[in-house]
């Protein structure tokens, strides 16, 4: 709340969508004007009772998530059949509850799971219309792909969901749409490279055929600078494995070996990847990951030594030529560097 107000934002277009909620938390909701809250049991309704009675109430509702790599449905959200009864119970607490809010998991891999909640969340409006509430918020969550290659395209995704809303929440019916779209936006935006520290290399006892054949009869273990604790926390979000791109290109000469790669963590769990085939590579090499912006340096910790990373802001010539075009229009500058 503090970072996006501070960067402009006014208190009205602000949503606290988490719908467990420390109470100093909401009294500071309450003290800066941001009054969208959500909610989805009655003890977190009976806290924005206590502490800020003028809030407007969002209620979040469970999704079938059961296939998502994330599944957010085991933590948050109410099941459809207890709705009524909140809904009755804010009432009766004097609050109004102004819309829903959902969230599919991330990683699903089927859109209609969108479309059943949306239309969920239409049961859920007329209830709350039936009770006296004015709903004119629905909240349609996140977990969009940023990238290419994944099972599901954003254009399918959006597809589902532009149909189930013009079904169940078509232009015209006075209810806003929103969308947290963080990993659409940022997944690709981030490129980490990470150094090696340390290796070992680990001779195999019972050699597989192809190893066999190919003469290889060792692994290798590789410990970077960072770990799923730090950067590569995606590893433990969305059961993600990383594939390196080498900074030194390897010849066609060069023996390729099993090899893992783990974080500084004195832990089992800090295991980067593992099942690579890499020539044999030495500390100091430089590792590069691509698609690295969704849960790693947002969602990091110090845990193991890891260090904070540095951040350095790049421009594509192609995006370089467009800003001088620009600035040779007489627009004005953007506040870019050129290289």
């Amino acid at each position: 709340m503090e970072l996006v107000q501070r960067i402009g934002v006014p208190a009205s277009r602000i949503i606290y969508a988490n719908p467990c909620k420390q109470i100093a938390q909401i009294k500071y909701a309450a003290k800066h004007g941001v009054q969208l809250l959500s909610f989805d049991n009655e003890v977190e309704l009976a806290k924005v009772v206590k502490s800020y009675p003028s809030a407007k109430m969002v209620l979040c509702i469970a999704t079938d998530d059961t296939h998502s790599l994330s599944r957010l449905s085991l933590k948050f959200g109410a099941l459809l059949k207890s709705c009524r009864h909140l809904l009755e119970n804010a009432k009766k607490s004097h609050m109004e509850v102004v819309g829903v809010s959902f969230h599919v998991g991330s990683g699903c891999p089927d859109p209609q799971v969108y479309a059943q909640s949306i239309a969920e969340a239409r049961l859920v409006f007329e209830i709350g219309a039936e009770l006296g509430h004015t709903m004119h918020i629905l909240d349609i969550g996140g977990g969009f792909p940023g990238v290419e290659g994944t099972k599901v395209r954003f254009e399918e995704i959006t597809s589902v969901i532009n149909s189930a809303l013009d079904l169940y929440f078509p232009e015209g019916c006075g209810v806003d749409i929103l969308a947290e779209l963080g990993r659409y936006y940022v997944t690709s935006a981030f490129t980490v490279a990470v150094s090696i520290v340390a290796k070992k290399e680990v001779l195999l006892e019972q050699p597989s055929r192809e190893e066999e054949n190919g003469s290889v009869l060792k692994t290798f273990v590789y410990h970077l600078d960072d770990g799923v604790y730090g950067i590569f926390n995606s590893v433990l979000f969305d059961n993600i494995w990383p594939t390196p791109i080498l900074q030194k290109k390897p010849t066609t000469e060069q023996p390729l070996y099993s090899s893992s790669l783990w974080g500084p963590a004195a832990d089992g769990r800090d295991c980067v990847a593992e099942g690579l085939r890499l020539p044999q590579l030495h500390i100091g090499d430089w590792l590069v990951f691509e698609n690295m912006g969704a849960y790693t340096v947002g969602t990091g910790s110090l845990l193991g030594g890891t260090q904070t990373c540095h951040i350095t802001y790049t421009m594509s010539r192609v995006a370089c030529g467009d800003h001088r075009a620009i600035k040779q229009r007489g627009q004005g500058s953007a506040g870019f560097t050129c290289p």
